[in-house]
């Protein structure tokens, strides 16, 4: 798995993260990109020499502070009400075709950052999402070109103030998800080769400790190949951008009483095969 991580003396690099430790790729070989958004558009051109690297490098001595998996934010792209479990705990009907929205690239951040509460929301959500990492260029994509172009998976948090989500004049969804910290993702990148079934992948949020999500991406109703050839029959889809495939049942909003973040909280998501994303509240 990919990991974006800072050094002590303050540079930033990335490297291989296995169950021996973080390997430094980027800090062994000068010559490769620092950034991981360079590394998806050249992959297929880098990837034998970062193989070569991973097999020789032993883990990093060093601590290595984990960052956002990608430097440059792209597009991100989400998709609405995408789980069986979801739709039935809002009685909504299961959608025919996929409910798509956008989040604003400064939303962005990574494992560890603050999500920052504001003060404007008293309604702010969790929603646990697996996050597909796009690695090449679609227009007009079937679902096989739309898979193939699949770089990888990581875990997302599709943070939402539902105030302002569904309360405010014609429903405010773009500036309901788009507050800034509100789409953490990490805190690895796992290859698309190394998740054979992205549908078959248990998924978490915790708050506090305490489990409030806990499904599978069996639950999904739109695959992920199916939902990039859907919007790029719209929008052209850039290597590094993101797409948030939905979240399952037991969102804070559905909940009875209703159960909102507040500032010291403590949110996390576990996807299986990627790890977790752990995000403290702040204040905003």
């Amino acid at each position: 798995m990919i990991v974006r991580f800072k050094r002590l003396d303050g540079s930033i690099g990335w490297g291989w993260r296995s169950q021996q430790g973080i390997q430094d790729v980027c800090g062994a070989d000068g010559s490769l990109p620092v950034s991981t958004s360079e590394l998806i558009v050249r992959w297929s051109e880098l990837q034998p020499r970062i193989v070569s690297l991973i097999k020789k490098l032993g883990p990093s001595e060093d601590p290595l502070e984990l960052l956002c998996p990608l430097d440059v934010p792209g597009k991100i792209l989400c998709i609405g009400l995408n789980y069986r479990d979801h739709a039935i705990e809002t009685n909504a009907p299961i959608p025919d075709e996929p409910i798509v929205f956008s989040k604003a690239p400064t939303t962005l951040c990574g494992p560890g950052d603050s999500i920052e509460v504001p003060s404007i929301s008293h309604e702010v959500d969790f929603e646990a999402e697996l996050v597909v990492v796009v690695g090449k260029r679609l227009r007009k994509a079937t679902e096989q070109e739309a898979q193939q172009a699949i770089f990888g998976y990581t875990a997302g948090n599709d943070v939402s103030a539902r105030d302002w989500q569904k309360g405010k004049p014609g429903k405010q969804w773009l500036l309901g998800k788009s507050f800034d910290t509100f789409a953490p993702i990490g805190p690895a990148i796992a290859l698309a080769t190394s998740i054979p079934d992205p549908k078959r992948l248990k998924i978490q949020s915790r708050l506090n400790g305490k489990t409030m999500q806990d499904s599978s991406t069996s639950e999904l109703i739109f695959a992920p190949e199916m939902l990039l050839s859907y919007i790029s029959q719209v929008l052209t889809i850039e290597p590094g951008d993101l797409l948030f495939t939905g979240t399952p049942a037991g969102v804070g909003v559905a909940r009875s009483p209703q159960v909102f973040l507040k500032p010291g909280d403590r949110i996390e998501v576990e996807i299986e095969n990627i790890g977790v994303l752990s995000n403290p509240c702040v204040q905003g």
